[in-house]
């Protein structure tokens, strides 16, 4: 049972836990644009590929399954995920399960308007949204928000081009210079994230992980503990149900004045999932057993409460002197 990560960048841990969970029952294949990425040296085996917007990329990894007989395929990065899920039925075709949610929910998730009618439609609270610069002066003028208040790409991952705003020049001055932007409420609460796994065949969810956010860095989290709360766990699990979500998830939201506030949903690993993990909560051993032909039981929030993560940084040294370097 081989498993392909594609691009697998830094991201080691995750591919060390497959390695682990696989225990020689099958390799761990993993991809990137460089030799540089030191995740895919965890792996059995290294391909180097394109990026990921060069033409033919799918096709390449396509090939890939192909050749090294890949039983499941997933992607650690969120513009790849999309091109995934458009291209199912072709993994399928050749016998690989895409470990992904259905096309058009993957795109709801990276355009963060369409996100926030989702919740809305599913009755969860969110943060208001609004694309123009009107509209928003409009609530304003109703009492409806105030500054500060993020501005941010309405397709966008990674915290990338974030900005908080505090004022009409500062707003005007953004909306000028790019097109796609939105206004978001800005909330005021903690924020925590959920590591969620979906099962791949039964469609329940089997497993939450929720963690207090402690500190950021990058977009992904730094350090947290792990906290439990069952009417939380209640709520997600018949989210995801409902949507139709599959496999590994990643929900951000926040605790305002005791209300559940939900801001974004990843529907790939978190890059805070070792924090899951290393509590117990095993994910790529739910994927196995799935790829076995496995439903998973029900485990949501059997893990300990008040276990903190904390990240900090490696080294990896590698004797390169005859390969080239490709950054």
């Amino acid at each position: 049972m081989n498993i392909l990560i594609l691009s697998a960048g830094t991201r080691d841990k995750v591919v060390q836990y497959f390695n682990k969970e696989l225990n020689g029952e099958g390799k761990v294949i993993a991809t990137d644009c460089s030799n540089l990425a030191p995740a895919v040296y965890e792996a059995d085996e290294f391909r180097l590929v394109t990026r990921i917007n060069v033409p033919g990329y799918i096709d390449r990894v396509l090939d890939i399954c192909k050749k090294d007989d890949i039983k499941a395929v997933f992607s650690l990065i969120d513009p790849e995920l999309s091109m995934i899920a458009e291209r199912e039925q072709d993994f399928r075709d050749i016998g690989v399960t895409p470990v992904i949610s259905p096309y058009d929910l993957v795109e709801t998730c990276f355009n963060k308007v369409k996100m926030a009618k989702m919740f809305a439609e599913y009755g969860l609270k969110t943060g208001k949204v609004y694309t123009s610069i009107e509209d928003f002066k409009s609530a304003v003028d109703a009492g409806e928000i105030s500054y500060p208040i993020f501005v941010k790409p309405i397709c966008g991952s990674a915290s990338l081009h974030i900005n908080m705003v505090s004022s009409d020049e500062e707003l005007k001055g953004l909306f000028a210079m790019y097109d796609d932007l939105m206004i978001q409420e800005y909330m005021r609460g903690q924020e925590y994230g959920a590591d969620v796994y979906v099962d791949m065949i039964s469609g329940k969810c089997t497993a939450i992980f929720l963690k207090k956010k402690i500190k950021m860095r990058a977009g992904e989290t730094d350090k947290s503990v792990s906290v439990k709360d069952e009417a939380l766990f209640s709520i997600i699990a018949e989210f995801v149900e409902k949507a139709g979500f599959r496999g590994m998830i990643d929900i951000d939201l926040f605790d305002i004045d005791g209300e559940w506030y939900f801001s974004e949903v990843n529907p790939r690993f978190g890059g805070g999932y070792p924090h899951a993990y290393e509590c117990g909560v095993n994910m790529p051993r739910s994927l196995i057993n799935n790829l076995k032909g496995h439903t998973n039981p029900v485990t949501i929030g059997e893990y300990e409460e008040g276990i903190v993560m904390m990240k900090y940084n490696e080294v990896m040294i590698r004797d390169m002197r005859d390969e080239e370097l490709i950054p």
